[in-house]
């Protein structure tokens, strides 16, 4: 689709009562229905999450992990959800090497030891029953995504390009269930009506039996039997034995406001290490996507990702010294670096691979509570085995653990891999009140996303709407973390290019078409116009006004009402 165009503008939406934003217009529509029929932000956020399983299964789905960060209007807290699973217990490094697995040696993509346990499913019904509004069922909540999983519905076109792009990895020889998700053997194309009958049980039977439906009874057998036939070890007490966890949140100041932040296993703490090496900088005099800005940006975030690499890991397993990695004193030594004005060189540690393709949505309702929520099978369809039955793809989040024997997140039994999927969330340093819900979707762009998008309203003054349209840089390309180079999305300007070139960096772009995609796809609602900076912005930013904002590099759309 080289001739995908970006030629359309957006307003952000503002509304009083409520709103959502999505990658997909089906899943807004849904979320703002499940508001007005009494849900609050979390029982939105989870049947947008069925939804997406069901419009854009070539990025999500319940075979995949989800995370959420829950902003609480009545305490003004802020908590997070980890709804990542964990490796089979007889996955053994010395199995692995038995097998003649390695670090210079990978099991493939698609492989059963890169199925790690689905967490989504579990993360869908404990968020509901921690944070919902118990207006709702869990039937209620996931029936608009079985009546569209079982009628059928018109595949969008961003949807349908990725849809294609992974439509191969369904026909392998082994993977008898594969055509479930495409039409006569083909993806489905733009514009197109697909059903997905058997998903649409799958969501049957979770609405009515909860986590039980599906880590015990049918699909869990159908799990475990796909698995296996693909060289997996995982085992019914796997998938029996799955918890999500209710964890403290991470965060840092920033000029007065604080971003939130998934602790490790997730990798939000690149963002917050970044911001904590920009802040002494006067970025609002270099301009948005200069030379120098972006310059510094890049710096900020390699330095955020040379700890991140190697010290992001599972926490049960393995001691993460966040209290030093996140404070103001470790990012002025860090800032040290940033000294010559040139490209720093070999700063990475890690030795991870990671993919872009995620949904991140994010839902607000009437009491001022707010969801901001991520769903992610991995790479596309993930590991792309789909169990007999079942409608979904498993994930292949075990990719995503080192197979060296000294790294920090190396693969064991029972352990969480390096997380890519990560919400964020923004509150007032001094009251506590809500700023912003939102996120940035898309492998080792996302804590990318999340600095750029933040920045590009505070320091810049844009709406939420405006920040998600500016062009974007991304270090490396997505799949890997890779500093050895910088992509640049179109848009961005042609002396800021040549800037940045002059500067030590190597530079691929602009990137234009749907190549574009590489930038990730984001979503967000702010309280209020805390970006405003004119002198009459005041009563307006103590107003309780949502404005909205939706990716133009995604198929879908904000909705308030």
């Amino acid at each position: 689709m080289s001739d995908l165009q970006y030629n359309s503008r957006r307003s952000a939406v503002v509304c009083c009562n409520g709103c959502v934003a999505s990658s997909q217009p089906l899943a807004s529509q849904v979320g703002t229905d499940i508001l007005k029929a009494g849900g609050n932000a979390a029982d939105a956020a989870v049947a947008m999450a069925a939804v997406l399983n069901v419009t854009e299964p070539c990025s999500t789905g319940i075979g995949g992990d989800a995370f959420c960060l829950f902003y609480d209007a009545k305490s003004k807290q802020v908590k997070a959800v980890n709804g990542s699973g964990r490796a089979p217990a007889a996955l053994t490094l010395d199995l692995l090497h038995k097998q003649g697995f390695s670090s210079s040696s990978p099991f493939p993509v698609q492989h059963g030891h890169a199925v790690t346990v689905p967490g989504a499913a579990a993360a869908w019904v404990d968020t509901v029953d921690r944070f919902g509004s118990g207006k709702l069922s869990l039937t209620q909540i996931l029936q608009p995504a079985v009546d569209l999983a079982e009628n059928g519905y018109p595949v969008q076109q961003i949807t349908a390009l990725l849809w294609n792009k992974g439509a191969e990895s369904l026909l392998t020889p082994k993977n008898d269930h594969g055509r479930d998700l495409l039409v006569n053997g083909r993806a489905p194309t733009y514009g197109e009506v697909i059903r997905l009958p058997y998903l649409a049980q799958t969501f049957r039977e979770l609405g009515t039996h909860g986590k039980k439906g599906f880590y015990e009874g049918r699909i869990a057998k159908a799990i475990v039997a796909a698995v296996e036939k693909f060289g997996g070890v995982m085992t019914a007490d796997d998938l029996q034995n799955h918890v999500t966890t209710f964890e403290d949140p991470i965060s840092t100041d920033y000029r007065g406001y604080r971003l939130w932040e998934i602790p490790p296993n997730g990798h939000g703490m690149a963002a917050l290490i970044a911001l904590n090496v920009l802040e002494t900088y006067d970025l609002k005099q270099l301009g948005a996507n200069s030379a120098e800005y972006l310059h510094l940006v890049i710096e900020a975030l390699k330095l955020g990702f040379s700890d991140t690499t190697w010290y992001c890991a599972d926490p049960t397993k393995v001691d993460v010294p966040l209290s030093t990695l996140l404070s103001k004193e470790y990012a002025t030594k860090r800032r040290q670096l940033v000294t010559n004005n040139r490209a720093m060189k070999n700063v990475q540690k890690g030795d991870l691979n990671i993919g872009p393709d995620t949904v991140y949505f994010t839902t607000a309702d009437s009491e001022g509570n707010a969801c901001s929520f991520i769903n992610s099978n991995f790479m596309g369809f993930g590991s792309a085995i789909v169990p007999e039955g079942c409608g979904f793809t498993l994930q292949n989040r075990g990719s995503g653990f080192s197979l060296d024997t000294v790294h920090p997140n190396v693969i064991a039994p029972g352990k969480r891999p390096y997380h890519t999927i990560i919400p964020a969330m923004v509150t007032d340093s001094n009251t506590g009140d809500l700023v912003m819900s939102y996120g940035v979707m898309g492998g080792y762009m996302q804590p990318q996303g999340h600095v750029q998008v933040l920045l590009n309203m505070l320091e810049f003054g844009m709406n939420p709407q405006q920040a998600l349209d500016q062009p974007r840089i991304c270090i490396g390309g997505g799949y890997g973390y890779d500093e050895s180079y910088v992509s640049v999305e179109d848009g961005i300007p042609t002396e800021a290019v040549e800037g940045l070139v002059d500067k030590g960096h190597s530079v691929r772009g602009p990137l234009v078409a749907a190549d574009r995609t590489l930038f990730g796809k984001g979503q967000a609602i702010a309280v209020g116009n805390f970006w405003d900076q004119s002198d009459n912005s005041a009563q307006r930013k103590a107003e309780c006004i949502y404005w909205c904002g939706s990716d133009p590099r995604a198929d879908g759309l904000a909705i308030g009402f």
